[in-house]
């Protein structure tokens, strides 16, 4: 049975939304747990990520931002950091990677389908994650552009490169993305540095 962060019920609704949240078991690894969050009214998009037991938690704070219903579906994290990672990057543990991507890619979407009724195509699909999840965000997103349409991706640190990047200086949007954090940590040090920041933050969604 795999070790997970504590906390999660197998079905649950949230007194602070107005959707539901619904955790399913998986056959995945000895039993791996998804939580999709869903908006109360037909999704129009869908957010897949790592850290399910985490991000699905954010519907309340889609349904605050008066944006399109968007349901998001997380697998669960491990607590232990190490294997996580493994998981979420395939530079470490290809084969174990590899499991874990199939699991994304046709139990979970099947699941979605199946128990929802959902089936968005790829230009309304998105996958997230931050940190070692970020990783998997990257690599899930290129290895499956026909699923996936947009990544949402913030401090991916396995060292994960998409195919043909080895470096900064080929991938402009990791380099744009480098100069965006200069430039913050610069503006909580000198309160003259924030227009640089800013003009950073604008040149990263450009690149």
């Amino acid at each position: 049975m795999r070790k997970r962060v504590p906390g999660c019920p197998l079905v649950a609704v949230s007194s602070f939304i107005a959707g539901q949240l619904v955790t399913e078991m998986f056959n995945y690894d000895g039993g791996g747990q998804v939580t999709a969050y869903v908006p109360p009214a037909p999704p129009e998009a869908i957010v897949f990520g790592g850290d399910g037991q985490l991000i699905s938690q954010w519907g309340g704070i889609l349904e605050a931002a008066d944006v399109p219903p968007t349901m998001i579906v997380g697998i669960h994290r491990l607590d232990d950091e190490t294997p996580r990672l493994h998981e979420y990057s395939p530079v470490f543990d290809a084969e174990r990677f590899a499991a874990h991507e199939m699991c994304f890619v046709e139990d979970v979407r099947q699941w979605v389908r199946s128990r929802f009724g959902i089936a968005l195509p790829a230009e309304r699909t998105a996958m997230f994650g931050a940190s070692a999840s970020g990783e998997l965000a990257l690599a899930m997103g290129l290895r499956h552009p026909e699923l996936c349409g947009a990544v949402f991706c913030a401090s991916p640190g396995g060292k994960y490169r998409p195919p043909g990047c080895q470096s900064a200086q080929r991938c402009p949007r990791i380099r744009a993305k480098q100069r965006t954090r200069h430039h913050a940590q610069d503006a909580r040090g000198e309160g003259e540095a924030a227009p640089s920041a800013n003009r950073a933050r604008r040149e990263a969604m450009v690149s």
